[in-house]
């Protein structure tokens, strides 16, 4: 999991903003929020993520009372809502209540939802309120569902037009697996698996974070103009996904994620390892091959290949995935 943690206050409690940095499968990476973020200093916004790199002193092991062992970890601060005028100290000073001790309230997105709510059981003296927003408070294995919705997001005409996209990549992949890959920046991807999930993640980011649009125009326009539709889905890739986003394929790639070596892509490592032994929350297909939203791609979204990058990147045996095929 990616986190980079902030403190705020405001005029009557403190604020502890949890935000959450998740690659596709249930968000951005680190990278890419910066990368987004900075994006924006050029247009009228001024969100701000600083580039300066801070660490602290991590506990490795924070099960074993016998281990102590500790690692730095890297984290980097997010200020929109601490600077003057309307940081913390200023607005306690404006409602004269610098000598108050404020309680904290805790907010959390995602992954940090739960701790958000976890944090306020644990800690019912210290806080007066959580905000467990899209919070994940009930680990879910089978995640069918979440392929279900972006189907139904989608609507029947891009939910058509994507399928067939699909059914296309798997017949070029057959055929010529090189130059499909490369026409999607993503030839360092020499595992099938990886290529068709970075594909398949592709997609639903779009929907997933409001911008169905970006995506579903100019692919239900060209299967209405009889244009290539794996050419048209590979520009939204790379403009919008490797683009915008600023996502990178090594994300997907299960020989980078084997290597231990702390480099940009650590993030990615380090996030699967949480997925894999806490908070699975598997995304894998809804219903049969014939009503789910990806067709071909849904058996490279199954509990096997999930089972394998756990193992291949962590050794990590993930059970029951006999359970979990199409009917």
């Amino acid at each position: 999991m990616r986190q980079c943690w902030t403190m705020t206050k405001l005029p009557c409690l403190s604020v502890f903003l949890l935000l959450l940095f998740f690659f596709s499968t249930v968000a951005a990476t680190p990278r890419s929020l910066q990368h987004r973020l900075s994006e924006s200093k050029t247009g009228n916004t001024n969100n701000y993520l600083t580039k300066e790199e801070l660490w602290f002193s991590q506990t490795l092991d924070h099960y074993s009372p016998y281990d102590h062992r500790k690692f730095q970890q890297r984290y980097y601060e997010f200020l929109d809502y601490f600077r003057i005028p309307d940081g913390p100290d200023s607005l306690n000073a404006k409602l004269n209540r610098t000598k108050i001790d404020n309680p904290w309230f805790v907010f959390g997105v995602s992954y940090p939802g739960a701790l958000s709510a976890w944090f306020r059981l644990k800690f019912p003296h210290l806080t007066c309120g959580s905000l467990a927003s899209s919070a994940v408070v009930l680990a879910v294995y089978n995640f069918t569902e979440f392929d279900q919705q972006i189907g139904e997001s989608a609507g029947p005409e891009c939910k058509a037009a994507l399928q067939e996209t699909t059914k296309l990549i798997d017949q070029k992949l057959a055929t010529d697996r090189k130059a499909l890959k490369a026409s999607f920046n993503a030839a360092d991807l020499e595992i099938d698996g990886d290529f068709l999930y970075f594909l398949a993640d592709a997609a639903v980011t779009a929907f997933q974070y409001g911008n169905p649009d970006i995506l579903c125009k100019p692919i239900v326009k060209a299967k209405k103009d009889g244009e290539d539709l794996v050419d048209a889905y590979a520009k939204f890739v790379k403009d919008f996904y490797l683009g915008t986003e600023g996502v990178s394929t090594q994300s997907y790639n299960q020989k980078s994620l084997k290597k231990t070596i702390i480099d940009e892509n650590s993030s990615d490592r380090l996030w699967w390892f949480q997925v894999c032994t806490e908070v699975a929350y598997f995304q894998i297909p809804f219903g049969s091959l014939q009503k789910c939203l990806w067709k071909g791609l849904a058996s490279t979204k199954d509990m096997t290949l999930i089972a394998l990058i756990c193992h291949k990147a962590w050794t990590v045996l993930v059970l029951n995935t006999a359970s979990f095929r199409f009917s």
